[in-house]
């Protein structure tokens, strides 16, 4: 897969060196001349091609031959440069899939389909989402949000108050739009099945729609507990 990167700060090079382990062809488009030249003198990036450019101008984004990228990630320190690499790698150069890089919260809502951004991806929000999923017990913590909020990843950490404890997943009466994905129990992984049996302190993973959380919430954890959802903005990650 030819992969397109637009920021060769450490997020953007720790990213392409990643793909490029795994066998995808891997370009970096990076403005400043001095940050390239000794990227490529320290071997920071092997196997990676860099390219000396403008990201957000149609004539120096061409050098790196984005038209041909199967994947197109703006992940610069600037959300402005992002928004703009997007648009111009969706609608110049028709790229399928553009993933953007939020840096800054407060523009997350900018980081849509209408800029070019097929995926976006704000770190503070994820590292707030993961903290809250280490803390909370008997609640619902909201980890990731699929196809602009369509679709939601959840946890729950079952508490002994909590109603399905005891249940296996086929006595569960969760709404058609959710299931179960996963548990988490004693550090190991449990693929779901029917027979599966939940218990105290078990972390489960529930994917759902919007209209079904409240459900999943009273089925998991008592109805009581419904109010109690992570309040915080999800991770957009759009399938």
């Amino acid at each position: 897969m030819k992969i397109v990167i637009a920021g060769g700060g450490n997020v953007g090079t720790f990213i392409a060196t990643d793909l490029a382990d795994a066998g995808h062809d891997v370009t970096i488009v990076e403005v400043d001349p001095a940050r390239t030249e000794t990227a490529l003198e320290v071997g920071e990036t092997p196997g990676v091609r860099w390219v000396v450019a403008d990201a957000c101008e149609v004539s120096e984004f061409d050098k790196a031959e984005v038209a041909q990228a199967d994947v197109v990630a703006a992940v610069t320190g600037d959300d402005e440069d992002n928004l703009v690499i997007s648009l111009l790698a969706k609608q110049e150069f028709a790229v399928p899939r553009v993933v953007a890089r939020v840096n800054n919260p407060r523009n997350e809502w900018m980081f849509t389909q209408a800029w070019g951004v097929d995926v976006s991806v704000s770190t503070p929000h994820l590292l707030t989402a993961l903290v809250e999923e280490a803390v909370s017990v008997g609640t619902l913590v909201r980890l990731l949000s699929f196809e602009g909020g369509r679709a939601r990843l959840s946890e729950a950490t079952l508490t002994d108050a909590s109603p399905s404890v005891g249940l296996d997943l086929a006595e569960l009466a969760l709404p058609r739009d959710s299931t179960v994905v996963a548990i988490l129990r004693d550090s190991h992984v449990i693929v779901p099945r029917g027979d599966s049996v939940l218990r105290s302190g078990d972390e489960v993973l529930v994917l759902t729609t919007p209209e079904a959380e409240d459900e999943v919430v009273s089925v998991l954890l008592g109805s009581d507990t419904g109010e109690s959802a992570t309040p915080t903005p999800p991770v957009d990650i759009e399938g």
